[in-house]
């Protein structure tokens, strides 16, 4: 059935299907990867890709400004645009419109699986470099 909850209901979902298997499923698996290789990373060495992942967070947000700037773009050239997509009854501007709304659909969808993949590894490793610290351990 379609719904429209998002990835984190139908991982809940899957994962109350078979609460036996929960440790298997390749969302965990895949979580489990991830984390068992941050944490054979020293601890100097993680917080460098922590930095970075930071950087990648927040240089993710290049595309929300690139997908605002394109309409004043196409704002400056409105007359000759206009001109061009509608002469003689035209069907371009039809074309124009579902590319544009098409391109603007993916790098949105983009912007945030880009954004949501850096808060994971960037949370992933938060939590280690935390219980480093916690444990007293020196991993330099």
């Amino acid at each position: 059935m379609f719904n429209l909850r998002g990835d984190a209901h139908k991982i809940y979902l899957h994962l109350r299907k078979t609460p036996h298997q929960i440790r298997e499923t390749k969302y965990l698996k895949e979580i489990e990867e991830i984390r068992t290789f941050y944490q054979s990373i020293e601890t100097d060495v993680l917080k460098l890709i922590h930095y970075r992942m930071i950087k990648e967070k927040n240089g993710s947000g290049m595309i929300p400004i690139f997908v605002t700037a394109i309409p004043w773009l196409l704002f400056l050239f409105s007359t000759h645009l206009e001109n061009f997509l509608f002469q003689d009854g035209s069907m371009l501007w039809l074309f124009f419109s579902l590319i544009y709304l098409l391109f603007l659909v993916i790098t949105v969808i983009l912007h945030f699986r880009e954004n949501a993949w850096a808060a994971f590894h960037t949370e992933i490793i938060q939590d280690i470099i935390q219980e480093r610290n916690e444990a007293g351990f020196t991993g330099e």
